[in-house]
């Protein structure tokens, strides 16, 4: 999906966190924050995660709104969009060794009703399909003028989603699955699309007879002890929970709940540093499985967008209005960062994949950047 001057109260790129990490990872942090922050003004505020050999880095800047003395923490939550879609790829891995299902599997034998629209040329959908954004499926469902980014009809493609599904059904969006056409064989042209994720969790919620979020808390967040990483938030998660803003300081809304497996968790810093070191250490089955690719080409695997140069970089990124967010594992140098964004535009997006990739360089010269 899509993703001062607001003054920042003095700031000069200092990590609020007092466990922000090594000095020399510090320093470096702070150097390439400063140099953001110079170029994108209208920033707001900014969490960072690092982890390295086993040691984790956190740092926060800015504030959690224009104005506002209130600075974001490692607790602070920010809604990490997309980056939800690595957590179902790692649910649907493990299905596949729990034996539930094979990630080639065409998609059909788990959905009641005859779907002869969900092949081409004889070449069916597959699960591993829905999460590498190779099933042909559209953005969204329903796939409407409205519930495209660029639809001339102007207004917030977010707000337009959500005001969407206010109404809009699991009935409705089948009814919608019935409805599409492929143009291509599944699996050989790259389109990305949030309502295959979508579909991806409601095969898992069938599969285990269990809501997508009671899956994700119960088989990944739980055992790492992520506890700030959900879709329904607690009065106290509410409260630290930050609001998006644009260029022009306007709060932008989050994703709808209804979206789910697309892009509907929230987290934190602290917790998507344990992530991303899980991510790292593919010490879990299920983690390795989902960095393997179904189809042997290509830049997405199971929920993950890989950049292959002999060393691997292993990445998600997350963007709706007024939000931006990476998750970033590099396995064959111990390697891993997390970026939480509050505020998001075209110019900021751009600054925010420079910092990304200033940071990287700077705390591993071998580091493989990102696109």
């Amino acid at each position: 999906m899509i993703s001062r001057r607001i003054f920042l109260g003095g700031l000069t790129a200092v990590a609020t966190s007092a466990s922000a990490g090594n000095t020399p990872i510090k320093g470096a942090v702070n150097r390439a924050v400063e140099a953001f922050l110079a170029a994108s003004p209208q920033s707001v505020g900014l969490s960072l995660g690092i982890f390295l050999s086993g040691r984790m880095s956190r740092f926060n800047y800015g504030h959690m709104a224009p104005g506002k003395k209130t600075a974001p923490t490692s607790k602070t939550l920010y809604p990490i969009a997309s980056i939800t879609k690595t957590f179902t790829g790692t649910l649907l891995a493990m299905a596949q060794l729990e034996g539930r299902l094979r990630l080639d599997d065409d998609i059909r034998q788990y959905l009641d009703g005859d779907y002869p629209n969900l092949a081409f040329d004889g070449h069916s959908i597959r699960l591993c399909d829905l999460v590498d954004h190779r099933s042909g499926l559209p953005l969204m469902l329903p796939d409407r003028p409205e519930t495209r980014p660029d639809f001339a009809g102007g207004g917030s493609f977010t707000a337009r989603i959500t005001d969407i599904w206010k109404t809009y059904t699991r009935a409705d969006f089948y009814a919608d699955l019935h409805r599409v056409t492929l143009s291509a064989i599944p699996g050989q042209n790259f389109q990305y699309s949030n309502a295959a994720a979508m579909l991806a969790g409601y095969i898992l919620e069938r599969l285990y007879d269990q809501p997508y979020e009671t899956l994700v808390k119960t088989k990944i967040t739980m055992p790492l002890g992520m506890n700030d990483t959900t879709i329904t938030l607690s009065p106290s998660q509410a409260r630290r929970t930050v609001k998006g803003y644009d260029a022009t300081g306007m709060v932008t809304p989050d994703n709808p709940d209804a979206i789910q497996a697309a892009g509907a968790l929230r987290s934190t810093i602290d917790d998507m540093l344990k992530y991303v070191a899980w991510q790292v250490a593919e010490s879990n089955s299920a983690v390795t499985l989902s960095h393997k690719s179904c189809t042997g080409a290509g830049a997405y695997q199971a929920g993950l967008m890989l950049n292959d140069k002999g060393r691997r970089v292993i990445w998600q990124s997350g963007n709706i209005e007024g939000f931006h967010s990476f998750c970033v594992a590099e396995p064959e140098l111990k390697l891993g960062l997390v970026a939480l964004f509050n505020e998001a535009d075209e110019k900021s997006n751009q600054g925010h994949n420079t910092l990304v990739n200033v940071i990287l360089k700077s705390v591993a010269s071998e580091a493989v950047l990102l696109p």
